[in-house]
C-alpha cells in the first residue's frame, strides 16, 4: 500500500480511536479495502475476530461470528474507509465505486484531503507489473494478493516480496482461494474446475521475462525419447536371434554376426 500522508495518518488514528481499534488494525483493513476496489475486503485481524470478509452493501463475517457488536464496528469502518478511498484519486476505481462519492451538496461534503503519498513511479502505486491497466478483480488473504486480468488472460500474484505474471489460457476465472494458511498455496476456479495456479505458465518474475530452465542430463535420462518403430523392429529381430542362438540353432559367430548388421542400421 502507498505511503500515507500526515493528513491520512491523522484520519487512521481519528478512524481508530472513534471505533476503539487499534491504528494498526485500522490500517490493515485499509489495505483490504483498497486491495477489493472498494467493494469488497478479506481481511485477517486479531481483533476483527480473526478472519472475515465485507462486501460492500451490508455483507459481513467475522471469525467471531455471534459477537454482533463487532460485526457492526468492522462493517461501518469499511463503509467509511471506501467512501476514503473513492476520493483518491491515485487509486483506481471502476465506475460503480466513484459513484459512491458523497453528493456535492451534502452537509457533510468536505474537501478531500490526501490520504496517500503520490507515487513516484509510472505505475500510479499499483503492486502489479507496469503496463496492465485495470484488473477485473482483485484480493489478498495472509501474505498473498492477486490481480486478475480477464480481457488480456493474466493473472498477478504478490508473495513473500515477488510478483508473478502468468498466462490464464483459456480459463474463465470466477474465484479464488488459498489452499494452506499462511503459505502462497494459491487455486482458483474456472470452467474446468478447481486448478492450482502452479500449473500455469509464467510470464514473468518482478517484471522480468521468465525462461524454464534447459533439461538436464537426468531429465534426459529419467525421461528418455521414445523409441521409434525402426527401433523396435530391430531390437525386436535381436531377441529373436538370442532365443535360436540359445536353443543351439544358431552358432555364437552367427548370432553376434546377425546382431551387428541389425544394430547397424540404427
Amino acid at each position: 500500500m502507498s505511503q500515507l500522508t500526515p493528513e491520512g495518518q491523522q484520519i487512521i488514528n481519528n478512524l481508530a480511536q472513534r471505533y476503539h481499534f487499534s491504528a494498526d488494525a485500522v490500517l490493515s483493513l485499509l489495505q483490504s479495502v483498497q486491495n477489493g476496489n472498494g467493494s469488497m475486503a478479506q481481511f485477517s485481524h486479531p481483533e476483527f475476530g480473526g478472519s472475515g470478509q465485507w462486501m460492500r452493501g451490508g455483507m459481513i463475517m467475522i471469525g467471531d461470528m455471534f459477537n454482533n457488536g463487532l460485526k457492526n464496528s468492522v462493517s461501518n469502518l469499511c463503509q467509511e474507509l471506501a467512501n476514503l478511498l473513492a476520493n483518491q484519486p491515485i487509486i483506481w476505481q471502476s465506475q460503480s465505486f466513484q459513484s459512491q462519492n458523497q453528493n456535492p451538496g451534502s452537509s457533510h461534503n468536505t474537501t478531500p484531503v490526501s490520504l496517500f503519498v503520490p507515487a513516484t513511479g509510472g505505475n500510479n502505486g499499483n503492486w502489479w507489473p507496469q503496463g496492465l491497466m485495470n484488473p477485473n478483480s482483485t484480493g489478498s488473504q495472509n501474505n498473498v494478493r492477486y490481480a486478475y486480468f480477464a480481457s488480456i488472460r493474466r493473472l498477478a500474484i504478490e508473495a513473500h516480496g515477488h510478483v508473478t505474471l502468468y498466462d490464464t489460457l483459456d480459463h474463465q476465472i470466477g474465484g479464488f482461494s488459498q489452499q494452506q494458511a499462511g503459505g502462497s498455496s494459491v487455486t482458483f476456479t474456472s470452467q474446468h474446475g478447481i486448478v492450482d495456479v502452479q500449473n500455469l505458465p509464467i510470464i514473468s518474475v518482478d517484471n522480468v521475462p521468465f525462461s524454464p530452465p534447459a533439461p538436464t542430463f537426468a531429465d534426459t535420462h529419467v525421461n528418455p525419447a521414445p523409441v521409434s518403430a525402426q527401433e523396435a523392429d530391430i531390437f525386436g529381430a535381436i531377441e529373436k536371434l538370442a532365443g535360436l542362438r540359445d536353443k543351439g540353432i544358431l552358432s555364437d559367430a552367427e548370432f553376434n554376426g546377425k546382431k551387428a548388421e541389425l544394430l547397424s542400421r540404427l
